[in-house]
């Protein structure tokens, strides 16, 4: 029981982690009708940003803590970010308004070599790392309980946990806040919500910065785990399971999504894993995801589109 237990916790980690990445999909998505290809691309480029500037910092200030760093780090990357995403609706969504959806989607598709090939650039090509103070080592917990204790990875431990207060912090401004109810609206109805006066341009700015610092949060989540190298812009491909199963305009769909593949994954690799010679961690999401397109090809918890003729 006490394995099983550790594995569930396991999956249940990496499965917020998948959520975080998801989110940024659907956010987008949801205000603009656009499948963002590019989010992958923006993780990569908020977490080369981040490591990059907490090594510039200390040589720029002379101050050598590294907590100053990160934290200094972290705000340059997210105004960047800001940046970056007043930039992309400015020149290319502004200028799509109303185009089809495969022109919006190349269009995310070039984002995404621009933004990888601008990271290079600006921040080079080699492999750096994200140390912002999480423990590596793993702790035994539970040992009156169980026998032999569950092994706990505390950096997923506290990543995870990260990734839960960002998601909880993010429904709480989709809900709570005008702001978030005028996003709400624009991904309801684009046209009633610009007859109410709801400016499509500003929401799209916001949606894309909310995206942007999901991205660096993820980032720099993933950055410290895998060190920040450019196969992190893969990270999103992990998440597109995620976003099938949950749906394209669910932000609790993206969650509880992240969470069932995450479990998957590590169930199907501890018990399946044997049985049919391993590596099944690496596609099981896929195919869980194309079977549940065959049955809800909406997600768990999107809208049932009807066409009446």
């Amino acid at each position: 029981m006490g394995f099983f237990l550790e594995t569930l916790l396991g999956g249940l980690m990496a499965g917020m982690l998948y959520s975080l990445v998801a989110l940024g999909f659907v956010l987008i998505f949801k205000a603009s009708g656009v499948f963002n290809f590019a989010q992958g691309a923006m993780v990569l480029f908020a977490a080369l940003a981040m490591a990059r500037f907490s090594e510039w910092i200390p040589q720029w200030t002379g101050i050598a803590s590294p907590v100053f760093a990160n934290v200094v780090a972290f705000l340059i990357a997210g105004v960047l970010m800001f940046v970056v995403a007043g930039v992309v609706e400015f020149l290319v969504l502004r200028r799509l308004v109303n185009q089809e959806g495969a022109t919006l989607l190349m269009a995310t598709l070039g984002i995404t070599y621009f933004l990888e090939g601008l990271g290079q650039t600006l921040f080079g090509s080699s492999i750096y790392k994200i140390d912002v103070g999480m423990p590596k080592d793993p702790v035994i917990a539970f040992e009156k309980i169980f026998e032999g204790g569950i092994l706990i990875n505390q950096e997923d431990l506290i990543a995870a946990l990260i990734a839960a207060a960002l998601v909880a912090l993010l429904s709480v401004f989709f809900q709570k806040t005008s702001t978030g109810r005028a996003l709400r609206a624009v991904a309801d109805d684009h046209q009633a919500a610009q007859s109410i006066g709801i400016p499509l341009a500003r929401i799209w700015v916001i949606v894309w910065c909310v995206a942007g610092i999901v991205a660096l949060v993820a980032g720099m989540i993933w950055g410290s785990k895998l060190g920040v190298q450019f196969s992190l812009a893969t990270v999103a491909l992990r998440a597109l399971p995620v976003v099938i199963l949950g749906g394209l305009t669910s932000v609790p769909g993206a969650i509880i999504g992240g969470l069932i593949i995450g479990v998957g994954e590590k169930l199907s690799e501890v018990y399946l894993g044997p049985l049919v010679g391993g590596g099944i961690e690496i596609w099981f999401a896929y195919v869980l995801a194309l079977g549940f397109l065959l049955i809800r090809p909406q997600g768990l918890f999107g809208e049932k589109i009807i066409d009446r003729v």
